[in-house]
Order: structure tokens, then C-alpha cells, then sequence
């Protein structure tokens, strides 16, 4: 990396700086779950489809239920461990408000590890001005998105000789070709982290939301409740391809069933108002997502992010198919200015401080 950060990771100045104010746990840790051995020609016995867990409980438990935390494509569990330039994650401000944290790198990414010749062929690299077009400095580009104006929260330039973008830069990684097969290996690994750890909380952002449908759709007696903060969208058209049961690549569970390589029905809505694109729902009769439909869900979009133009069609996807769902738009609560990356920003903590809100209101 050609430029540091500004901060000092020595440990004698992080003593200081967090000397006032210390994260006191009580355990710290990881294990790893959905593995399955597959036969290989030169290694034999190998493991795909592996999911590294790493948890943080704080000395002072107050809330019964653990937050699992899904991050989202190309990223990993570092996007909620800490932020481009130096701040403590939302790992760290959940959990000094007393709630054990299960933070993933689902499988193929991060820590868990991506040989293709067990997990599957990688998809092909975008070229990196996309991060900057969509994540960093989305207001610098003339024709992009009409939220982008907005966007005024990353925590520097956005561009290549920014210190926090190259951080940001540092954490991406390459995802599944198959996104069907990465979502169901997340599906499996997830169900298997629930069955372990009990009833839980999922929190996902961007293409961490399909994981979580999935992951509720196969343990719904153990998800109570789903913050989706910007999730994968919109329905059956995402910027990830054509989304064959609506909100995820992978099967989900409707009623009426689907049958045998059916896929859902749509139809066209026009768009609600300026800035919101036309966008598609299922065909009446719609299906219902019956494992989804007994637990709260939000759906948290920001003020200057690409999907302030299309989460709208999520959340009326959802409420069609039977979900309890609520629309938390970011500049509504006067927070302004988020683009994509809203748990990387400036405030970030402001934002987890209104999904905790939320939280608090649904008893949790």
C-alpha cells in the first residue's frame, strides 16, 4: 500500500487511546462451520463451503439474543471490525451496548478459505473505478445514480491515493462464479452457526441479504428478527444478475410451493416518484414466504446509495409475500449523506445507533 492511514497502530498509542474507554470482554474467539469434505483427485479428502465464525461477548451481557452479522459480496467480516480509517466497527459499538456479536466471512471469502478446485470457479474482477462509481465517491461522477449528489460521508477522497481507500480496497476479494451454489454454501454454514449458538438476530448488508432470507427460510424457529441494511436488489434484477426466486439466486421456500425448475412469475410496477425506478413484484397470485412471515424485519437504506433508487421494490417484494417489514430510510431519521458503505462511514455509529432504536422497539 503506497500511503498509511494517519492512525498509529504501535501498541503504546493504542494503550492510550483506549485506555479511557476499554472493550471489556468476557470471551473472544472463532470456530468454523459448514464444511463438507469432497473427494479430490490430488488431495483426496478436502473441505469446501467452510465459514469462519468469530465471536465477541461482552463482560456485560444485557440482551438475551447475539446479533449475527452477514457481510457483503467481495467483503468480509472485517466490514463490521472496523472502519477505512481506523474507528472501531459495529462489532465494537454492539457490543459495548451489552449484545454478543457473531461476525462471518461466508464461505469463498475473507478467512475462509478459496482454493477453486474445491469451493468452485471465481468470478471475474470489475474494474476498481466501480468502487470508487458506487461506494467511495459516488457524487464525483455526472452521470450516476440521482442520490449520488447526496453522498458525503466517506471518511476521505474516495479515490486511489486515499489512505481509506486503499484500506477499503485491501478488504475485497473475489466471490463465487455460481452465485446460487455461494448462497446455498452460506445457507448451509449459516444454519449450522444457529443450531450451535441458539435464537439470534441477523444483520446483513448488500449481498449478505440473501444469505440472510435463506438462512431464516431454513431456521426460522432461531432467526427472530432481520435488520437488512441495503440488501441485494432489486427483486428479480439485481446488479449481481437475474434472481430467479425473487430476493435470492438460491431456492427459497414459497406457498404455493414452486415446482420442479419453476421460478416466480413477475409483473412491472412504475416507479412511486422522482428518483425511484420502475421496478417488478410477483404476478398475482403472489406466493408467500411462510418461514419469513413471524418475524420482524427492516429493511435500512441510505440517504445517497445507489438503492436509495430501489429498495423500495424490496420492501413492497416482502410485504407482498406475507413479511412484516419496515422501511427505514436514513435521511427520514436525519441522517444524511450515506452511500453504499453506511457501516464504513463517518457516522457510522450514528446509523447502528438507529438500528439499536429499532431493536429496543421490537422488545429486543
Amino acid at each position: 500500500m503506497s500511503q498509511e492511514p494517519s492512525k498509529s497502530y504501535r501498541p503504546q498509542d493504542l494503550h492510550e487511546a483506549g485506555s479511557e474507554n476499554p472493550l471489556e470482554l468476557a470471551a473472544q474467539g472463532f470456530f468454523w462451520t459448514g464444511g463438507e469434505l469432497v473427494d479430490h483427485p490430488v488431495a483426496g479428502k478436502a473441505m469446501r463451503g467452510q465459514q469462519y465464525v468469530e465471536y465477541w461477548v461482552p463482560r456485560k451481557l444485557t440482551h438475551d439474543l447475539p446479533i449475527v452479522m452477514i457481510h457483503g459480496g467481495g467483503g468480509q467480516g472485517t466490514d463490521f471490525l472496523g472502519t477505512p480509517d481506523g474507528r472501531e466497527g459495529w462489532v465494537h459499538w454492539f457490543v459495548r451496548q451489552g449484545w454478543a456479536v457473531y461476525v462471518v466471512d461466508r464461505p469463498q471469502h475473507g478467512r475462509s478459505p478459496f482454493n477453486p478446485e474445491f469451493q468452485g470457479e471465481m468470478g471475474r474482477p470489475g474494474p476498481t473505478i466501480f468502487l470508487e462509481r458506487l461506494f467511495t465517491r459516488p457524487q464525483d461522477f455526472e452521470d450516476n445514480y440521482p442520490q449520488a449528489r447526496l453522498h458525503d460521508k466517506w471518511p476521505g477522497t474516495g479515490t486511489m491515493d486515499d489512505p481509506s481507500f486503499l484500506s477499503f480496497l485491501a478488504g475485497t476479494g473475489p466471490t463465487l462464479a455460481d452465485h446460487a451454489a455461494a448462497q446455498t454454501d452460506a445457507q448451509r454454514a449459516g444454519a449450522e452457526l444457529l443450531d450451535r449458538i441458539g435464537p439470534a438476530i441477523i444483520l446483513s448488508h448488500s449481498a449478505g441479504g440473501p444469505p440472510g432470507w435463506l438462512l431464516a427460510d431454513a431456521r426460522p424457529e432461531l432467526v427472530k428478527a432481520i435488520v437488512a441494511a441495503e440488501p441485494l436488489g432489486p427483486p428479480f434484477e439485481a446488479i449481481s444478475g437475474p434472481l430467479p426466486f425473487g430476493v435470492t439466486h438460491a431456492p427459497l421456500t414459497y406457498d404455493p410451493p414452486l415446482g420442479e425448475g419453476e421460478t416466480l412469475a413477475s409483473q412491472d410496477m412504475p416507479s412511486p416518484g422522482d428518483g425511484l425506478v420502475a421496478y417488478k413484484v410477483q404476478a398475482d397470485p403472489a406466493r408467500r414466504l411462510p418461514n419469513l412471515c413471524d418475524m420482524p424485519v427492516v429493511v435500512v437504506t441510505a440517504e445517497a446509495s445507489w438503492m436509495a433508487a430501489d429498495n423500495h421494490a424490496m420492501v413492497h417484494f416482502l410485504r407482498q409475500a406475507g413479511v412484516t417489514v419496515d422501511h427505514m430510510r436514513l435521511e427520514e431519521h436525519g441522517i444524511h449523506g450515506n452511500g453504499h458503505a453506511l457501516q464504513l462511514e463517518t457516522n457510522s455509529d450514528e446509523v447502528a445507533a438507529l438500528i439499536h432504536s429499532w431493536l429496543e422497539e421490537k422488545g429486543f
